[in-house]
């Protein structure tokens, strides 16, 4: 019986974005004022992006329509703090659709409903105030979210520490170097930390000139 092949998405959920990052030489970190709004959050996929006027919020129901499951939606909303691109029930259905998580360069709203929801959603915070629907926004092209250009089928990583995106077409390279890196690091850890404060020492005496 052949055995089940890991997908470069699980490799990828299983990596630290810490190891991305150095993978990509830190050059795809989004800016880190977007962070998880629980701290377990955790993300691992493909890129839709969406590209909103200035506190409009429309295409965000567009965007969860063509998704496809596992999809990470991409809102590029300017970086405005007043107005949201979803709350809750724009976020309920998100998820019900199989939507993986939002990170967004903007705002949410409802907080506390969407803790419950336990939907994760990497944003620059909260809002109280709605978001426009006047028309207007773009799904699929390209965004810029906390200083990164993002396209569709980007990788998208995320947990506590931040985001990193992985162009579409450096992923396997890029997963490699990350998973090379991990490995290096257990290693590392495993010789300095192995026999309490003999070994700390031995190991600083190698790396410290």
């Amino acid at each position: 019986m052949e055995l089940a092949t890991t997908t470069i998405q699980e490799r990828l959920f299983a990596l630290p974005t810490t190891a991305i990052s150095d993978a990509t030489g830190g050059h795809t970190n989004v800016a880190a004022s977007i962070k998880p709004l629980s701290d377990h959050f955790k993300i691992a996929g493909q890129a839709l992006t969406v590209r909103l006027p200035d506190g409009e919020n429309g295409a965000v129901l567009e965007a969860i329509s063509k998704a496809k499951k596992g999809d990470i939606l991409v809102i590029d909303a300017k970086g405005n703090t007043n107005r949201a691109v979803a709350g809750d029930f724009v976020l309920s259905l998100a998820k019900g659709v199989g939507i993986q998580g939002f990170v967004v360069d903007g705002v949410i709203r409802d907080l506390a409903a969407v803790r419950e929801l336990d939907f994760p959603v990497f944003s620059l915070g909260t809002t109280v105030a709605a978001g426009n629907k006047n028309g207007g926004g773009v799904v699929g092209g390209p965004v810029s979210v906390g200083g990164v250009t993002v396209h569709s089928g980007d990788f998208i990583i995320g947990d506590i520490d931040g985001v990193v995106v992985v162009p579409q077409e450096d992923v396997e390279k890029i997963a490699e170097a990350a998973e090379a890196k991990v490995a290096k690091d257990e290693a590392r850890e495993q010789e300095a930390l192995a026999n309490g404060e003999e070994s700390i020492r031995d190991y600083l005496a190698k790396i410290v000139k």
